[in-house]
C-alpha cells in the first residue's frame, strides 16, 4: 500500500526516519510503500537461492550477493530492499556499510500477493531506468521465473522459465551458473 505524502516526495532523509517495526518499508518516485515481512514459503526460498547465489559468486571472486533488508539507494526518491542482489567487482564501489548507492547488477524480487504489482510494474520500471543490468522475478507458488536482461531499449523479457518444464537458469553475468528450477523450488 502507498502512503503518499501530499506536501512533496519522500526522500532518504525521510526514509531514515522511519521506525523500525518489522515490515519492509520502501520509497519508490517519492511514494512510500509499507509490506508485511514475508511469508515462510517466500522465506525458504530466498535463502534457498541466496545460498546457491552466495556460494557461486564467492567461490569464483566474482563480487557479493546481498539479501534484503539491505537498502538500495537509486536516486534521492527511490529507496528499495530487493530481496536479493548482486554486485560485481566492478561495481563495488556502490557498496558502503549502510547501503548500495546505485544500481546492482542483478536483482531478484521474490513475487507475494501483497508485491507483485509493484514488482512487475513500477519496480521493473525503476530497474530499467537505474541501470540494473539483469532482474529476475520469481513465483514461488507457480514455480516459475522471468527473467530481464538491459538492452538498448531497455529491460526486456528474455525468458520464462518453469520447475515443471526441467528449466534450468543461467545468465552472462555470472557464467558457469546453473540454477535448474526443480532444485530451486523444491
Amino acid at each position: 500500500m502507498a502512503i503518499q505524502d501530499r506536501i512533496r516526495k519522500l526522500t532518504y532523509d525521510d526514509y531514515a526516519r522511519i521506525p523500525d517495526d518489522g515490515k519492509r518499508h520502501e520509497i519508490i518516485d517519492g511514494e512510500l510503500y509499507v509490506t508485511p515481512s514475508p511469508f515462510r514459503p517466500h522465506q525458504g526460498f530466498s535463502i534457498e537461492l541466496g545460498s546457491r547465489l552466495h556460494l557461486f559468486v564467492k567461490s569464483r571472486r566474482l563480487g557479493r550477493v546481498y539479501a534484503a533488508a539491505f537498502d538500495v539507494i537509486l536516486s534521492e526518491h527511490d529507496i528499495v530492499q530487493p530481496d536479493l542482489m548482486f554486485i560485481s567487482n566492478e561495481r563495488a564501489g556502490i557498496v558502503t556499510e549502510t547501503n548500495i548507492q546505485g544500481a546492482p547488477d542483478l536483482v531478484v524480487e521474490i513475487l507475494s500477493e501483497s508485491t507483485r504489482r509493484r514488482d512487475e510494474g513500477i519496480k521493473l520500471h525503476l530497474y530499467e531506468r537505474s541501470g540494473v543490468l539483469e532482474y529476475w522475478m520469481f513465483n514461488t507458488s507457480r514455480r516459475t521465473t522471468r527473467v530481464y536482461r538491459q538492452t538498448p531499449e531497455g529491460l526486456r523479457l528474455v525468458a520464462e522459465l518453469s520447475a515443471e518444464a526441467g528449466d534450468v537458469l543461467t545468465t552472462p553475468l555470472l557464467p558457469g551458473l546453473e540454477l535448474p528450477l526443480s532444485e530451486l523450488f523444491e
